[in-house]
């Protein structure tokens, strides 16, 4: 082989040593790119990402198996609050109706007839539990729709009881100043009576029949007491 000849062939050696030197040398950059494209495009070559059973996995908020539920928050509900259950009848009843039936039969509104009954109930050796009272009035009365503050408990039991001190001082009075027959002051009785009776029917307190007459008796007997003794006194300041 002549000289020419020698020359061409080491020329093509060295080219095709420094192909080979250039492939080798590729960067880790495009080798990752063309691995990340085989995961993430579904139509490239190579496994995709789907399940033995041909379902593609996905995240999933879903409770986990195996995996116990976290337990519910508790309730900031007293439990004897959850308990309570004197106005269940009174269940959808708004306060306007309400307010609106004491006030053509007693001089009582919705919210002094609840938190009385509420004071009641909720009394202590040491007093009346007003902050549990008013924090949970609305789930204690259903017709009741907002909190109380303690001072506004107080006040609306306190406004209930002047209430009844009146009321009770006018009643003795129209028995006592011969204003009323035996026969009216009976009907007065009869509808008070009746009065009082439905109110604690609906804050569930169930009065048997015998009950019912026995607090009828007392009641006619002291009026009559009542009516007596004011009859003997109005004698004795004739008389003078």
């Amino acid at each position: 082989m002549d000289d020419d000849g020698l020359n061409a062939a080491r020329v093509d050696a060295e080219r095709e040593s420094a192909s080979d030197a250039d492939h080798d040398a590729e960067s880790p950059s495009e080798s990752e790119s063309r691995s990340e494209t085989r995961e993430t495009d579904p139509d490239a070559e190579g496994d995709t990402l789907d399940t033995d059973d041909g379902v593609e996995e996905s995240s999933s908020d879903g409770p986990m198996p195996n995996v116990p539920d976290p337990e519910p928050a508790e309730s900031d509900v007293p439990e004897d609050v959850q308990k309570y259950a004197r106005f269940t009848k009174m269940d959808g009843a708004q306060y306007d109706r309400v307010n609106e039936f004491l006030r053509d039969r007693t001089y009582i509104t919705a919210r002094e007839w609840a938190i009385a009954r509420l004071c009641s109930d909720f009394r202590t050796e040491t007093g009346v539990e007003m902050t549990k009272i008013g924090e949970n009035l609305p789930e204690l009365v259903p017709f009741m729709t907002d909190t109380y503050t303690p001072q506004a408990v107080n006040q609306a039991r306190s406004s209930f009881e002047d209430k009844v001190r009146t009321a009770g001082a006018t009643f003795l009075y129209g028995a006592m100043c011969d204003f009323f027959t035996a026969e009216e002051l009976d009907d007065v009785m009869y509808e008070s009576t009746e009065v009082a009776k439905f109110l604690l029917e609906v804050e569930g307190v169930d009065l048997s029949v015998e009950d019912e007459l026995e607090a009828e008796e007392r009641i006619s007997s002291v009026m009559r007491e009542v009516r007596a003794a004011s009859e003997e006194l109005r004698e004795q300041e004739d008389e003078e």
